[in-house]
Parts: C-alpha cells; sequence; structure tokens
C-alpha cells in the first residue's frame, strides 16, 4: 500500500544504568533475570515471550502499530491514538493496467476504543497485576519487564495452575499472553515461544543490550492447556494456509456496483490459465481493523492475506486461484500473491513483529512450494520492488515494506539465508549488510527532511563515486529533470536492497560499483563490515552489435499474438537503457503474457500469450524485463 506516516512518540527507555548514566550492555539481561524472580516466572519463559514480541527491542520508546510498547509489547492503543495523526489511502491504481478509474477512499477515522480487544490492552492489565503505572510501564525499560512478568504469572494463576520451575507448565500462559481470540493463533503463538526457547537466541537489541536465552532443547510442554483458555475456533473453512499457522477467511468482495464497474479483484484460473511467479510483500500502512475494513470494500483495491502484527494471525480474503489488485502493475498481479503485513514503513517502531516474521515465512514456503516459486529476491519481492508499467507510472510506484523490512532475518526464517556463493573478486554480489550495525541516514518518517530516528536497515545508499560525500545517483524515471536521489525514506532511487543481486562495476579500497540503472552505483563495502557478499549469477548484457536496448516494467506479447476482440497492449519501454559494457543479473526467461480481464463477467477473459521471450533483471531498486532477443546470457562465477 501507499507510504504514509503515523507519528508517535520517542520516550525515553530507562534500565539500569553505569556510572556515567548509560544503561550498562547486561542491564536488560539482569532486568529479565529480576522480574523472573520477582513474579515466579521462568526467566526463558520470559525471555521467549519478549523475544516473540520484540526480539527484546525497546524501539527507542514509541508505540507499536498495535499501540504496544517496550520490549514485552504492552499494549495501551487508547493513548497511542490520541497521540498519533492518521492519514487517508487516497487515490489507488493497484490494479496497474489503467482499466479502471482511480478510486479513493477516506480510512481517516479512528475505530471506536470503548470495544478494543484484550490483546490491545494489556498495558491495563498489567498495571492493574504488578501496581505499576501505566507511564513507567510505557517509558521505563526495566518497568516493563516487570509488567510483562506480572502478566505471565496473572495469566497462569488465572488457569489454576501454581508457580513452576519447569517452563513446560507455562504453555497456557504464554498462549494466554499472545492475547489471539481464537485457539489456532493462541497456539501457533506459543509454539513459536516454546520453539525459540529449545533453539535458544541471542543478540543485541536496538539499544546496545545483549541479552542471551540458553537453548533447552529438551523443553516439551503440554500443547493441551490451550484448551483450558475458553477461545473460539476460528473459521478456517475455505483457507489456503499451512496447517503451522492461524488463518481465518475474511473474503473480499467480487460485486459489481454501476455501470461496467465492479470489484475489488479478478476471477481467474491459476495456475491453469497462466502461472504464479511472484510473492509480493507489504505493509498495510493502516492498522488491522482498517486493513480488514478497506479490503472488504468493492470499491477498494485487494490482496490475498493479511498479517496482524501482534501474534502473526493470517486473514485470507482472495483465493490464490483469482487474481487480486494489489501490486500496481498487471503483469505482475496477474502472476503473483499478495501479502499484506500490518505496519507503517516510515516508522520504524511500527514494529514488524518476530510472530508476524515468523507466520509470514511458513506462509511464503507454503506458497513457494505449491506453486513452484524459488526462494530468491528475484521471486519474492517488496512492494517498492515491482516496475511501473510505463514511463509514466514510476514516479506514484509504492514503496513499502520499506528500508526498515529485515529481509535477511525474514529469509533465515525462509530456510534461505543469504551466504557467499563465491570467492572474493566474484563480478556478481549479493547486497547483505548487518541489519542493526547497518543505519543509513533516512529522512522524512515524521516530517519532510527531518532525518529519521536512526535505526537498523537492510539497504544500502549508492553513490556515483567512491565517497560517502559524493553525490547520490540519479533515477531518471522518479527525477526526468536529471535531479539527484534524496534520502528520503520513501526514495528508492539509490537503494540497493538485501538478497537483491548486481553486477559488479569496479572496486576501489572499501567501495563497490554494481550496475544499476544504466550506471555505475558504488557503495561501502568494507572488509571489516562487508554489506555484500560474493554471489554466483547468471548475467545479460546488450547483444554484439547494439549500443544500447530498451527496459520494460512488463512482459507484454507482441502484437501479433492478440486474438480478435482483445486490444493489443502497447509494450512501452522505461526510460532507462541497458548500455554495452554493462551488465545486470537475469532471472527468469519468460514469454511475453497478458491476461485480458476488464469486465465483471469472465466469459470474455482471454489470456495471451506469444512468441516474443523475455527476461526479468534486476535493474535497480526494482526489477525490470528485457527482450531475449536484445541480450545475451552468461553464468558469472
Amino acid at each position: 500500500m501507499a507510504a504514509a506516516a503515523l507519528l508517535l512518540p520517542l520516550l525515553s527507555a530507562g534500565s539500569s544504568a553505569t556510572a556515567g548514566g548509560r544503561p550498562s550492555p547486561s542491564a536488560l539481561q539482569r532486568d529479565f533475570a529480576a522480574a523472573a524472580d520477582e513474579f515466579g516466572v521462568p526467566q526463558s519463559v520470559l525471555l521467549g515471550v519478549s523475544y516473540l514480541q520484540s526480539r527484546w527491542d525497546a524501539h527507542g520508546g514509541a508505540a507499536s502499530v498495535t499501540g504496544g510498547y517496550g520490549p514485552m509489547h504492552l499494549t495501551d492503543v487508547r493513548t497511542a491514538l490520541a497521540e498519533a495523526p492518521h492519514h487517508s489511502h487516497g487515490a489507488e491504481d493497484a490494479r496497474g493496467d489503467g482499466a479502471r478509474a482511480v478510486r479513493t477512499v477516506d480510512d481517516a477515522a479512528l475505530p471506536d476504543t470503548a470495544s478494543l480487544p484484550p490483546r490491545l490492552r494489556t498495558l491495563d492489565r498489567a498495571a492493574q497485576v504488578s501496581g505499576i503505572d501505566p507511564g513507567e510501564l510505557r517509558d521505563n525499560t526495566a518497568a516493563n519487564v516487570r509488567g510483562g512478568a506480572a502478566l505471565l504469572a496473572d495469566a497462569q494463576k488465572s488457569l489454576g495452575r501454581p508457580p513452576s520451575d519447569d517452563p513446560a507448565q507455562w504453555y497456557g500462559a504464554v498462549a494466554r499472553f499472545s492475547g489471539a481470540d481464537d485457539v489456532a493463533t493462541a497456539r501457533t503463538y506459543a509454539d513459536d515461544v516454546f520453539d525459540v526457547i529449545r533453539t535458544g537466541q541471542a543478540r543485541t537489541t536496538d539499544s546496545g543490550q545483549q541479552v542471551v536465552l540458553a537453548a533447552d532443547p529438551d523443553v516439551a510442554p503440554d500443547r493441551g492447556q490451550v484448551a483450558d483458555l475458553g477461545l473460539r475456533s476460528a473459521d478456517a473453512a475455505g483457507t489456503e494456509c499451512p496447517r503451522s499457522v492461524a488463518c481465518e477467511w475474511i473474503p473480499a468482495p467480487y460485486e459489481e456496483f454501476g455501470e461496467g464497474k465492479y470489484g475489488n479483484h479478478d476471477k481467474a484460473e491459476r495456475p491453469g490459465s497462466q502461472s504464479v511467479k511472484y510473492i509480493v510483500i507489504h505493509d498495510t500502512e493502516a492498522t488491522w481493523d482498517t486493513t480488514l475494513r478497506l479490503v472488504q470494500n468493492p470499491q477498494y483495491v485487494s490482496w490475498q492475506y493479511s498479517l496482524r502484527s501482534s501474534d502473526g494471525h493470517i486473514a485470507q480474503h482472495v483465493p490464490l486461484k483469482d487474481v487480486a489488485w494489489h501490486a500496481g502493475n498487471w503483469f505482475v498481479n496477474a502472476k503473483s500473491v499478495g501479502l499484506e503485513h500490518e505496519g507503517f514503513l516510515v516508522s520504524p517502531d511500527a514494529w514488524y513483529t518476530e510472530a508476524m516474521y515468523r507466520t509470514s515465512a511458513r506462509l511464503v514456503r507454503y506458497l513457494a512450494h505449491r506453486f513452484g516459486i524459488p526462494l530468491d529476491r528475484q521471486h519474492v519481492l517488496g512492494h517498492d520492488n515491482v516496475p511501473g508499467t510505463t514511463t509514466a507510472t514510476i514516479p506514484g510506484m509504492h514503496t513499502d515494506p520499506g528500508p526498515y523490512w529485515d529481509w535477511a532475518h525474514y529469509f533465515t526464517l525462509l530456510g534461505r539465508p543469504f551466504t557467499p556463493e563465491a570467492g572474493p573478486d566474484s563480478p556478481v554480489v549479493t547486497i547483505r549488510p548487518d541489519y542493526d550495525a547497518n543505519r543509513p541516514l533516512y529522512t522524512g518518517c515524521t516530517k519532510a527532511g527531518e532525518a529519521c530516528t536512526p535505526h537498523g536497515s537492510g539497504a544500502v545508499r549508492l553513490h556515483t563515486a567512491p565517497s560517502e560525500s559524493a553525490p547520490l545517483v540519479k533515477d531518471i524515471g522518479m527525477r526526468p529533470g536529471g535531479e539527484d536521489s534524496t534520502t528520503g525514506v520513501n526514495d528508492t532511487g539509490a537503494r540497493a536492497s538485501t538478497g537483491q543481486q548486481y553486477a559488479v562495476a569496479g572496486r576501489e579500497g572499501d567501495w563497490t560499483a554494481i550496475w544499476y540503472l544504466g550506471q555505475k552505483a558504488w557503495f561501502h563495502n568494507p572488509g571489516t563490515q562487508p554489506t555484500a557478499v560474493p554471489a554466483r549469477a547468471r548475467v545479460l548484457t546488450p547483444r554484439d552489435g547494439l549500443a544500447e536496448v530498451p527496459v520494460y516494467g512488463r512482459a507484454y506479447p507482441e502484437a501479433s499474438a492478440y486474438p480478435a476482440g482483445v486490444p493489443v497492449q502497447s509494450v512501452s519501454p522505461l526510460p532507462y537503457t541497458l548500455r554495452a559494457g554493462q551488465a545486470y543479473v537475469a532471472g527468469d526467461r519468460l514469454p511475453g503474457e497478458y491476461l485480458y480481464a476488464t469486465t465483471f463477467d469472465t466469459a470474455g477473459h482471454r489470456v495471451v500469450r506469444g512468441q516474443e521471450m523475455y527476461y526479468q533483471v534486476q535493474f535497480g531498486h526494482r526489477v525490470a524485463f528485457v527482450k531475449a532477443s536484445d541480450v545475451e546470457v552468461t553464468t558469472a562465477r
């Protein structure tokens, strides 16, 4: 969805400090130990729950998209909403073929806070059972951890179970802590917490705290305890989800409204009539309730799945055989599945939670297996990697999930971590900065031109020369006047993201150049803290005798392939060119294809497939397409 700001207060995150006033690196670990001892909760359970909520980060005291505060993600959505301005989604053309009028949907109205579910007001309950002031629970890390421990102890007591040193006896309490209102989501959440306890974790948090959870591989919780919670069974009928996630069916409408108008997706027969090649990762730019309201509006757009931030719960809206309107590029829509994740890209502390990352990864693995989709960044795209269809659409293309989405962690959960595949002088690299340590300057998160709160990022910035003072590379599609790219959080013109692969154009000291949008683009890549790893991949170059070749935003068939009654779609090149002497990483080789579906009645729908072949190419931050007849492909090692 379109980027929009969620402004939340940055509060001080207090914890025990050193003599110099700064928290010692072990302060948070001690806070967990003290809180576990105070409330009689096994330390591994407290650490495991916090890891699934926040990976132990305090997020600078800012609230999450669901109004959660601190490493225990205690929710106080009333306070968060009162302090946060809201936005309208404005005009949308996510269908991406110009066949329908652009529509405006206003979602600025706040939800009714009087009937908020318990999962959105856990901070109040933590204050009651711990005796800690709500402001302290929001603002102070140590207090927040104590409040979380108190909630777990209260959940154990409410289930009629005594305190225990055995983590296995806390399965029901952990499931209740999730705030889930259905059995499947609560069980999935608790299973993930105990998976963390079994495998162990260690990391340095966003505030420099070093936290360790030692592995306990033999812990075997009683999963039957979830039956004691008295939760409903979610309606999973009709859903297409793996058994390891909690999924319910909340359908998007396929309805007519007015003469010739319909929404909000198209009926199809995939993968029979056309292949499914892409999974597109979005963020919602809205809260969960707003997201569900939008996708059930026939005059808005659609996507296949929504994922909830607080617990990873999944709602499916469109059958996988049908085409959702989510990517802003009709060619990609027709061949993709769209996943919307509750969150706001301009607010790094909107929290793409561990619970959501994990259920999303399970869903993506399921989809990849079902459709034979490779698990790589050529097929698992961010919405910000989808190309504009024509020159005119490039500036309006979406930028989510943005530079704060942790692609490295996500692909580790997918079982495909980005690791070196070749020697240090390989002619191809995979972008792979250390997410936590990589904190480039971004601007415009809360106000135009102002610096965003420093935060880990999976993206590197690209310069015209091997120097931080050199201008950023230009994107003539974004700025036809030739202006430089900017540090704006929504400006993708000079950005390469984790997992993307590029051909090397040069090396100088601690800097590496890649071919990017028809130019050399330099990024800082020191040997002591590399931001890319050597890779092996196919690369393409212009065919002998061609000085340059055009680049396209969609792979449509040649005119002669269209049958009578189906309008010929123009094969319009983008303003970029791939020049002789340059190389780009090649993706799939695929035929030109167009799904003709512009009416509610599906009888006239057609799939047009041509003889002209294309290659997908990693051309800039976004992918693109070139004609196979224009290029030569080799394997770079």
